[in-house]
């Protein structure tokens, strides 16, 4: 297949004027003949059902519409700019042209030397579209601050929130779907901070001697008198796993099978080894809180498993957002917050299999009901902004990030993300990120983009060149495990690293001489 056919085979077109927002796009996947998609069950909109909910903040969901525009825009435009460079690469002056054309339609340059090269032996596509990915991603990063600034203030639950509910530290591991990308600012609308720890792994599956190891942590700062209000305050982990309500057979947990009750299951089996595991090394009673939240990834709507007395979660006990919306619909806010807490007493109180002992303490039940009237607004920003379910509910991410994710990214299916420190330990969730992208893009003659992402804390003498060597030995690692793509000119890397408490964030480190051929 010749260069402008792979071209012809970029699967993301910008939309029309007038039709739904850019946000929203078309699966490159099979399936167009299926049965339409089940109408969203917390409400449809229509002219006699506006969906308006009485907890719902719209001017957030306004800002927060504004802003993933903003994003999927930067993205969008690559196919174009790529196909118009392909169809002219052989005229004269290409290079200087070229150099033009993108800095006006994507706001930053390309390779001089890509395409001072494309009479010789034709552009390389496949480097350029990694390239661009990139440095649309980078371009996402350096204008965070500008553009989130806004809706992060109005986010309702923030670090003074949680220490209300008496917790200094909460420690979030979704799964590492790019659909849940966007899990804290969108669906859970709390404020993305430093007290606010997120590290995905395939399935929800975390590391527990990670995870100790960061309680043991912020443990030690907290009993040696550095946190403030330290003695009343405890350590949160929620373990975040996920679904799909039309397709749960096909657009599920990879990891899990696209089964969501071994997804919830394996999930809740992984906190409760947490818990146990800290007891036993720290003594009884010592373990965090924990919770299960489910992620309906079609529609962004919560399923909370709710904890009993003891800490203890059930598959089965739980309450689901979708319902809370449509049975509230039409209510006061006032009532609202009434009848949410009357909806999760009744559910934690219910008997059977699921019967739990005792009721949750006030703090994690305060959470409980921030974090269930915050997601109302989440769903009201699918039905008003995607058509009640986002049109691609499948994968649709942009590349791979590993290591560390850049905390400016905040966006559904932006990224596919593996936390890891070596290739061995993450070995998992990289093969499912990569089967994923063989699929999304390999198979339509792409490549797969992978920004290898680290953190250093610049106040450390060699922290940075020890970050730098690190992303090198992963991106290294991850090429000789994926050599056959490497071969065929389908996985290009970027390094980058990010000064932890400084403001040089995803910062690109230039390939070596060595590096040339990753």
């Amino acid at each position: 297949m010749n260069t402008l056919k792979r071209m012809q085979a970029l699967r993301r077109q910008p939309q029309e004027p007038g039709l739904r927002p850019a946000a929203a796009r078309v699966p490159n996947h099979a399936g167009a003949d299926r049965a339409p998609a089940p109408a969203n069950p917390a409400c449809v909109l229509g002219p006699d059902q506006p969906c308006e909910h009485g907890l719902v903040d719209v001017e957030l969901n306004t800002l927060l519409q504004a802003y993933e525009q903003a994003v999927r825009q930067r993205f969008l435009g690559i196919v174009g700019v790529l196909k118009t460079l392909s169809a002219r690469q052989h005229e004269v002056d290409f290079a200087s042209w070229a150099t033009a054309f993108a800095e006006q339609q994507l706001g930053y340059s390309l390779p001089a030397s890509l395409l001072e090269r494309a009479w010789v032996g034709g552009l390389d596509l496949r480097r350029l579209h990694s390239y661009c990915i990139f440095n649309s991603l980078k371009r996402c990063v350096d204008a965070a601050a500008t553009e989130q600034s806004a809706w992060r203030a109005r986010l309702p639950i923030d670090p003074s929130f949680l220490r209300r509910c008496g917790y200094h530290t909460v420690d979030i591991s979704p799964c590492a779907d790019g659909r849940l990308q966007g899990l804290v600012p969108f669906i859970l609308r709390m404020q993305p901070a430093p007290e606010v720890y997120v590290k995905a792994y395939a399935g929800a599956l975390f590391d527990i001697e990670s995870d100790m190891a960061d309680w043991a942590h912020r443990e030690v700062e907290r009993l040696s008198g550095t946190m403030a209000d330290g003695e009343r305050l405890n350590y949160l982990k929620i373990a975040v796993y996920h679904y799909s309500s039309s397709l749960p057979a096909e657009h599920g947990c990879a990891a899990h099978g696209s089964d969501g009750r071994q997804a919830a299951e394996s999930a809740l089996e992984r906190l409760e080894a947490l818990r146990a595991a800290i007891d036993r090394t720290y003594g009884a009673g010592a373990a965090p809180d924990v919770l299960l939240i489910g992620v309906d990834t079609d529609l962004d709507a919560l399923r909370i498993h709710l904890p009993d007395g003891r800490g203890d979660l059930h598959p089965e006990r739980y309450v689901e957002t979708a319902a809370i919306y449509r049975h509230t619909l039409g209510l006061p806010p006032a009532a609202v917050t009434t009848r949410i807490a009357q909806i999760v007493a009744e559910a934690e109180q219910a008997d059977g299999p699921a019967q739990g002992r005792g009721a949750m303490h006030e703090g994690l039940r305060s959470l409980i009901l921030a974090l269930a009237q915050a997601n109302l607004s989440q769903i009201e920003y699918v039905i008003r902004y995607h058509a009640g379910r986002y049109a691609v509910v499948g994968h649709d991410e942009e590349c791979i990030v590993i290591g560390e994710a850049p905390s400016q990214l905040q966006l559904r299916n932006l990224f596919y993300f593996a936390h890891l420190d070596t290739v061995e330990e993450g070995a998992a969730d990289l093969d499912v990120g990569i089967k994923i992208f063989r699929s999304l893009n390999c198979l339509q003659g792409l490549p797969v983009p992978v920004l290898v992402h680290f953190s250093y804390d610049d106040r450390v003498t060699g922290s940075r060149t020890r970050a730098v060597d690190r992303a090198r030995r992963v991106r290294d690692a991850m090429a000789r495990r994926y050599s056959d793509l490497v071969r065929d000119g389908l996985l290009n890397f970027q390094v980058a690293v990010s000064d932890r408490h400084g403001d040089a964030c995803c910062v690109f480190i230039p390939e070596a001489a060595d590096d040339a051929a990753h």
